[in-house]
């Protein structure tokens, strides 16, 4: 090519003595050399768009998982809302229950502090149990030793009158029979 170039500036020289012919052959140079560069610089462009596309995809599939596990958290949320309230009535009625249960077992021991007293026909009756002749009514604490100094019987005569007596399950209110005084 660059062999032609100067038979054409040649041609064109002798047969218009203007310059603007050679004006036009170098602009139209330059502007070949222009766009040339313009193509690869376009086509740097696409493939850095390209990239960029792919990037946009990659962040897009991100946000999207995001999204999703941000939804997933609050649903997670309202689910822990709920077990907390729901337990909390559990524990309400369960510590209601255990009220009522306290209740009732106040009562039980109240009753059973209640001395046991035993009337004429052998009902219970709200006055307490009275030792008649040769008895003894058994009091908190007492033991077989401490009954025997009370009483003036010793233990063995005490254990005699009452057939399987097992000193260790004494309870309050309980009647023993007391040998005779000698």
């Amino acid at each position: 090519m660059s062999g032609l170039l100067p038979l054409f500036m040649d041609t064109i020289s002798r047969e218009n003595n203007s310059m603007l012919p050679v004006a036009a052959v170098i602009l139209g140079g330059v502007a070949l050399l222009l766009g040339g560069y313009a193509v690869i610089s376009l086509s740097k462009a696409n493939k850095a768009i390209e990239a960029h596309e792919t990037k946009l995809a990659r962040v897009e599939a991100v946000e999207s998982a995001a999204n999703s596990a941000a939804a997933a958290a609050d649903k997670a949320a309202r689910d822990v809302q709920g077990l907390t309230r729901s337990t909390q009535d559990a524990v309400t009625q369960l510590a209601n229950e255990l009220s009522s249960q306290r209740t009732s077992l106040t009562k039980l021991e109240d009753a059973a502090k209640k001395p046991v007293v035993a009337d004429k026909g052998g009902k219970k009756s709200g006055e307490p149990a009275v030792a008649g002749a040769n008895e003894y009514i058994v009091k908190a604490g007492d033991t077989g030793t401490k009954i025997s100094k009370a009483t003036g019987a010793s233990v063995s005569d005490i254990e005699a009158v009452n057939p399987g007596l097992d000193w260790r399950k004494l309870k309050v209110g309980q009647k023993l029979k007391l040998p005779a005084k000698k």
